[in-house]
């Protein structure tokens, strides 16, 4: 059986282990707040600047809010993938050791734990990427709408090596020194970009992608030890 797909499976069936439930719940409450509070700040954000420099009517500035809220929500699928995994690197060490725990016992029992800091930095370094890259980026998917489906695959070619690297950071910080990431990293390249472009299918996936955060971070995991024992 491919590894991706053995690995695919075991996350699959893993999903109802209390402590994988519990990171989905979190990180999903987690991740609806943080767009609750970024839709609220747009509503009134951007209410106010139309009232005040346009001098418009109440009416015409909620229309106009309402008009920027229902893009903003357009443009959050877009962006979903960028909070999500950053809201999901602060609670890996959970899934991580939940599946060592479950799989790899002699490796859960050498791997270090991450403050609290640097998973967090993790986070906001891999939505800070994501969302420079894409906004960079951004001139050539308009571009390519001509051709009918090379946004869609600019997009995804991109965003499945953005996640790769992130996913696959999630584990190999717990076992390797800093130091050694970057020698890791190229030699793992192509492993990595396969398993961004899984990931990166689950988010396409409806309902499937509230739960491709947890899922790519397991399916991490398993990729990680299966190629270091072999």
């Amino acid at each position: 059986m491919p590894a991706m797909l053995e690995a695919f499976l075991l996350s699959i069936r893993q999903l109802g282990d209390r402590r994988i439930l519990a990171v989905f719940v979190k990180s999903m409450l987690l991740t609806l707040a943080i767009f609750a509070a970024l839709g609220t700040a747009l509503w009134f954000g951007v209410d106010a600047l139309v009232a005040h420099y346009f001098d418009a009517s109440d009416s015409i500035a909620s229309l106009i809010a309402a008009a920027a809220l229902l893009i903003g929500l357009l443009g959050a699928w877009l962006l979903f993938r960028a909070i999500a995994v950053a809201v999901i690197s602060v609670f890996a060490d959970e899934v991580v050791h939940a599946v060592e725990a479950k799989h790899y016992p002699a490796q859960f029992a050498v791997a270090r734990d991450l403050s609290f800091a640097r998973s967090l930095g993790m986070g906001l370094r891999s939505a800070g990427r994501a969302l420079l890259i894409n906004l960079v980026l951004a001139p050539l998917y308009i571009l390519l709408l001509v051709t009918g489906i090379g946004t869609a695959l600019a997009f995804f070619l991109v965003n499945s090596w953005l996640l790769g690297r992130d996913l696959g950071d999630m584990v190999a910080v717990r076992h390797m020194p800093a130091a050694d990431l970057a020698r890791w990293r190229g030699a793992t390249r192509l492993s990595r970009f396969a398993l961004g472009a899984a990931g990166t299918a689950l988010f396409f996936v409806p309902f499937v992608n509230f739960a491709a955060p947890v899922l790519g971070a397991a399916m991490a995991t398993h990729l990680f030890h299966r190629r270091s024992v072999k």
